[in-house]
């Protein structure tokens, strides 16, 4: 073999490898939505407060950022989370989105999951629910969805 040939060779194997290596490194950015409202509600209630929520997830950092926005409620919230569940069922508390003071309209944040929120989030099993007083469990809530 000549000496360049085996250059060639040798930067096509260094090439492949680097873009090999950097394949994995891209993150998959997943966007989400939830139209909350109280008939979502397990039971359902008759409010007729509706928000939405839009989020995104990073694959490679589990990092899952939202904003969100409702109005109508029948009080002032006293706090707002994403449960873990599918539609239809009652979750426990999987990330806080805001508790009292800070229960404003519009609202954002961001939160790194853990391997089993990722998964319940992927799988469309984690939903938003806000709480008032008049309603503790939940009045709106949304599940999140691709």
């Amino acid at each position: 073999m000549t000496p360049t040939f085996l250059r060639s060779a040798f930067a096509a194997v260094t090439c492949f490898t680097a873009l090999a290596l950097a394949g994995p490194a891209f993150a998959e950015m997943v966007n989400l939505k939830a139209a909350l409202n109280g008939a979502a509600e397990v039971p359902p209630n008759p409010t007729t407060a509706t928000g939405t929520v839009t989020a995104t997830y990073d694959t490679v950092t589990k990092k899952l950022s939202w904003k969100g926005s409702y109005t109508g409620l029948s009080g002032v919230p006293s706090a707002a989370h994403f449960h873990t569940g599918e539609a239809g069922k009652n979750g426990g508390v999987a990330v806080p989105i805001f508790a009292g003071a800070t229960a404003k309209s519009p609202f954002e944040g961001e939160a790194t999951l853990t391997d089993a929120q990722a998964a319940d989030l992927l799988a469309g099993k984690l939903y938003a629910n806000i709480h008032t007083e008049a309603n503790k469990a939940g009045e709106i809530r949304g599940q999140l969805v691709k």
